[in-house]
Parts: C-alpha cells; sequence; structure tokens
C-alpha cells in the first residue's frame, strides 16, 4: 500500500493514490539534481527572474493549488486562497532582492594590506522534508530562497499532501527552471535516511514534529550535514492590558483559530492578567465555540487531539466545548482552571491561564519546552517592550496576530528548532561566504 494517498478529511474519503518511489528513482533524483546543480551557470538576476516566474504561476493556478489544498488537509477554500497568495508574495520576495541578498561584501582590512570579500555562493544539493498543515507556504519557504541561491532542490512532502506536491513541481518546470533544480520525491522514511547519507547533498530543512525533527538532526549529524529545523510551538498569547478588549479577545481568536488551529505559531497558551481573566475567558470562550466548525487534517489528528484534552480535563483542568468529535471534525473548545500547560495542542482547542502580574505572566509564558513565536497584548509601550525583551522565544507579535512577512525572519529556539527561514536571514542559510583574500 502506498504511503501518498489523498484522503479527504471532509468525508474520509480516499481520492487518489501515489505510487511510492523506487529506490532506483530516489536515487535517479538526487542524481538529476546534482547534475543540475553542477551545470546550471545562471547568474543571480537569472534566478531570481525565474523565481518571479514562480510567483506569478502561483498567481495564475491559485484556485487549482486552493482546490486541491483544501482536499488534501481539509483548509476552508479561502484560507487555503491566502496560503497561495502568501507563497506568491514569497517568491517575488526574492526575485525582487536576491541579487543584493547575495551580492559580494568587501571588508575592512585592520592593516588596509590589499582586500578581502566575501562571496556568497550556493552550496549544491538541498533535501526539503515538508509537512501537511501549509502545503504550498511551507515549500515557498524553502524552496524560494534556496532556488534564488543556486541551490538545487530534491523535496520530500508530507504523505498527505501529494497532489500538491505535484502541482508545485510542475510549476517550476514550466517557470523554465532547468530539469533537477527541484525534483519533487515520494520517498520512505528509509529512503530519506538514505539522500541525507549522500554526499551530494549538503543540507536538509526540514518543518514538522520534534521527533521527526531529532530522527533527521540525528542522521545529519552523523554525516556532517547542516539541517534548519521550524518544529513545533505552544507560543504564548499573553494580555496585559487592554484599551478595547473585545478588540483584544477577537485577535485572540484568530490566533488560535487560524488554519483550525493547526499552526506551530498558533497562538495556543492564553496567559491574562488577574484583572482581566474573568471578562477575558467570557467574551473568547463565546467567541471560539461560535467559530465555523472545519476538519481537522485527517481523523489521526481529531483522535490526538481528543486525547490530549482528556488527559487535561483529568490533570484538573474544565473544558468548554462545542460538541463532540465526529472523525476527523473536533468541536472548537476552551480549558481553564490549569496554571501551566506544556503540551501542543494541534487543533481549535485554546488554554486560558490566570497570571497574577507582569513576572508571573512572563514566568508562564517561558515555562515551556518550546520556543517559536509569542503575542503581546498591552496598552503600555514600555511594558510590551519589556517583556518582549523577557521572552524566550525567536519571535515576539505585540498587539497584533497575523503580521508575519515574506522579509520577516520566521524560526525559534528550544524544542522549536534552529535556523531561520523568510527575509534576508532565510537565504543565508544554506550558502557557503567565501572568503577572498588578496594581499597587496
Amino acid at each position: 500500500m502506498s504511503l501518498y494517498q489523498v484522503v479527504d478529511p471532509a468525508t474520509g474519503a480516499v481520492v487518489r493514490t501515489y505510487p511510492t518511489a523506487t529506490d532506483a528513482e530516489v536515487a535517479a533524483a538526487v542524481s538529476a539534481a546534482h547534475e543540475a546543480y553542477q551545470a546550471w551557470q545562471a547568474t543571480a538576476a537569472e534566478r531570481a527572474a525565474l523565481v518571479g516566474r514562480v510567483a506569478a504561476l502561483h498567481t495564475e493556478r491559485r484556485e487549482e493549488l486552493a482546490r486541491t489544498i483544501q482536499q488534501e488537509m481539509g483548509k476552508p477554500y479561502e484560507d487555503a486562497l491566502g496560503e497561495v497568495d502568501f507563497s506568491a508574495s514569497i517568491y517575488q520576495f526574492y526575485a525582487d532582492n536576491a541579487a543584493e541578498f547575495l551580492a559580494d561584501e568587501q571588508i575592512t582590512l585592520l592593516d588596509g594590506d590589499g582586500s578581502a570579500v566575501i562571496q556568497r555562493r550556493p552550496v549544491g544539493v538541498l533535501l526539503g522534508i515538508m509537512p501537511w498543515n501549509y502545503p504550498a507556504y511551507q515549500i515557498a519557504r524553502f524552496a524560494g530562497p534556496n532556488l534564488a541561491a543556486g541551490n538545487t532542490i530534491v523535496l520530500k512532502h508530507a504523505p498527505q499532501c501529494p497532489s500538491s506536491a505535484a502541482l508545485i513541481e510542475k510549476i517550476f518546470a514550466d517557470a523554465g527552471f532547468p530539469p533537477g533544480a527541484y525534483v519533487n520525491i515520494y520517498a520512505t522514511n528509509e529512503q530519506v535516511e538514505q539522500v541525507i547519507a549522500d554526499p551530494r547533498v549538503r543540507g536538509v530543512s526540514l518543518t514538522g514534529s520534534e521527533r521527526a525533527g531529532a530522527a533527521v538532526a540525528e542522521i545529519a549529524g552523523r554525516h556532517l550535514k547542516k539541517v534548519v529545523l521550524e518544529l513545533g510551538g505552544s507560543d504564548p498569547f499573553i494580555v496585559l492590558g487592554s484599551d478595547d478588549l473585545d478588540a483584544t479577545v477577537a485577535a485572540a481568536v484568530t490566533a488560535r483559530v487560524d488554519n483550525n488551529g493547526q499552526a506551530c505559531n498558533a497562538g495556543k497558551r492564553f496567559i491574562v492578567h488577574q484583572d482581566l481573566y474573568d471578562a477575558f475567558v467570557d467574551r473568547f470562550t463565546a467567541a471560539v465555540l461560535a467559530t465555523p466548525a472545519a476538519p481537522l487534517s485527517s481523523a489521526a489528528a481529531a483522535v490526538r487531539l481528543e486525547e490530549q484534552v482528556a488527559d487535561a480535563v483529568a490533570g484538573g483542568a474544565t473544558l468548554a466545548s462545542a460538541g463532540e468529535r465526529e472523525g476527523a471534525w473536533y468541536p472548537p473548545g476552551v480549558l481553564t482552571g490549569l496554571e501551566s500547560f506544556h503540551e501542543e495542542l494541534f487543533g481549535p482547542v485554546a488554554v486560558v491561564i490566570r497570571a497574577r502580574d507582569e513576572d508571573h505572566a512572563v514566568e508562564i509564558a517561558n515555562d515551556s519546552p518550546y520556543g517559536l513565536g509569542s503575542y503581546v497584548f498591552t496598552g503600555d509601550p514600555a511594558q510590551a517592550r519589556r517583556v518582549a525583551d523577557r521572552l524566550d522565544t525567536g519571535m515576539v507579535f505585540i498587539n497584533g496576530v497575523g503580521a508575519e512577512g515574506p522579509e520577516l525572519p520566521f524560526g525559534g529556539v528550544k524544542r522549536s528548532g534552529f535556523g531561520r527561514e523568510l527575509g534576508r536571514y532565510g537565504i543565508e542559510e544554506f550558502l557557503n561566504r567565501k572568503l577572498i583574500r588578496t594581499v597587496a
């Protein structure tokens, strides 16, 4: 039985099955990517133009991509369109900026004797291992900057996203990239291990679970390969003050239920000052429970969330819920009554925790194995900056949600991974910063 199949989470029906790659096909993909890297003589400007064409094709084919994403992992159609549009903006960002990011950098010498320059050059074939929750956006974060840099890519998508993987591979071909510059493989985990071990593969980028990240990092470490990992998160959403509590609640709901709660950087632990706690919980709970129903990515994902919620209730939490699970459909809910919470809930269930004061809120926020993103809401700018400085996370968003952008670096610390995607930092991860020193 093939690992790669589209199962509509709304109905549970198997829509299409794709054959898992043979060992020979996987080896051929790596060879094609390596040969393309060796033969590719395009300048940074020429590569950027190809990436710009990828952006345009995403826009031209947005409806087809969005329908495919919806069928693969249950994302509402309008949200899927938004994902494709954001992906296009990422490709366009690198099309517009790659030449500048990759320009040579002159180094000022202390003795003034001759010259020194840093050249930013590609390193070779990269393996990308992508998750199911953002089938187009996750690829854009990885492929956009690295193809613009001149690396070539072997892409292993999540088994439940084979159709969007095929559509995106065709986009790169139709954009004019040379054969082998971007190759999609329907590989097994054992085959992925072989790809990482291949000496022609120079780096690995994975977005996914802690377990997957640890396994890939261990294999890559044995073979001295650089890894970028974007893993889980249990992002704190801290509410210390508000001039408009209804607006703050609306932002909190968006932070929790966007993509039906299936985002690593979603707000998951809502830490609220005791002076606002009761009013916040009342309004937030009502709004979360009124959220339109949508399926999770699979019935298995819904069962996992159901088990986590049951464990929280057994540990003393109180659950307010909109109903019962049916297949992949899991109802929105709010957990209260806990003093701390360490798990990541990947679905439309929020945890609200009471904080005595600012220090207590920061303590709760940092009491987590994760450190991806965080949110701070307060009407006091000095407090906002003070709290942001103390949070042990890779990203902090003050008084706003959905504020990510192609130009802003994305990544975390602790068990949320390491390395950065997007912005200038995203194109810097897999480069050879080659020093050329000339002595006068």
